[in-house]
């Protein structure tokens, strides 16, 4: 993995959220990587839970200003940047008054998801890769973690098709058991049609659960991690049958060389 780039893309990474298995997962990976003399990149969305004084997230000028087109919407995009200490890695904060300034992740204070989260996760994936390609760092591999991330892979394969800077870039994506109760907005599909994509890449869509967000984001990934003990019910059976290098759950204690080896002998080698 010496030399090689790698893009991390996470909906939550330590220390700047809670410990989850995300969290931790996605700032674990990295540091591995970097200690191997890999080349990292991680991304994250900047909640407005995060404290920006205690992490000295500051904004990155030269890469804010541009605009995202969401729903016939131009949505502003700010850049921040924060570096984790003593573990020389930047992370860099996709941000936006409207979809990140409440203070809290993914739901109120009550259990409920927010309405826009689709418009969310839609704003992260073209913010990140707007910003990765302000940046012309061109990754070999892109290893996307959690489902707020998970149309990351779609607008890579549908929208950015023909972007050179992505050319040769291999996506994996992380499966965790984050399951949530019901569907985002029912109108999630008709916001990414807008876009130009065609029906037929957004089958599972229709319903947009967190079952059919993971399929579409594993059906537009080159391999697999299965990130939880257990997945929801169906979804491992899936994963197995797209026929897609497949790494099987890892504890804490077997993930670092399990990973090295998958990104080596299945990722970066197909």
């Amino acid at each position: 993995m010496k030399d090689k780039r790698i893009l991390y893309v996470s909906s939550e990474v330590i220390p700047y959220l809670p410990e989850t298995e995300i969290s931790s997962t996605s700032f674990e990976a990295a540091k591995m990587v970097n200690n191997i003399g890999g080349q990292i990149r991680i991304f994250m969305p900047r909640f407005g839970n995060i404290n920006e004084r205690r992490h000295q997230l500051h904004e990155v000028i030269r890469l804010s200003g541009m605009n995202m087109v969401i729903n016939d919407l131009d949505m502003p995009l700010i850049i921040k940047v924060a570096s984790i200490p003593k573990e020389r890695m930047q992370v860099y904060f996709i941000d936006n008054e409207d979809y990140f300034k409440r203070k809290a992740t993914l739901s109120d204070e009550d259990g409920n998801l927010f309405d826009d989260n689709d418009e969310r996760a839609i704003f992260f994936a073209k913010g990140v890769i707007e910003t990765v390609k302000k940046l012309n760092w061109s990754p070999d591999v892109i290893h996307v973690h959690g489902w707020l991330a998970y149309m990351l892979p779609l607008y890579l394969r549908h929208y950015y098709g023909n972007e050179p800077l992505f050319k040769d870039a291999k996506i994996v994506t992380s499966i965790y058991n984050e399951n949530f109760e019901g569907t985002l907005n029912e109108e999630m599909r008709d916001k990414v049609l807008f876009d130009g994509m065609e029906k037929r890449d957004l089958k599972h869509l229709k319903e947009p659960s967190f079952v059919n967000l993971a399929k579409t984001a594993a059906d537009n990934s080159d391999a697999v991690i299965v990130g939880s003990d257990n997945l929801p019910e169906g979804l491992l059976d899936y994963l197995k049958k797209i026929n897609k290098p497949l790494l099987p759950y890892k504890t804490r204690e077997e993930f670092s060389q399990a990973y090295q080896d998958f990104y080596t002998t299945k990722v970066l080698a197909e």
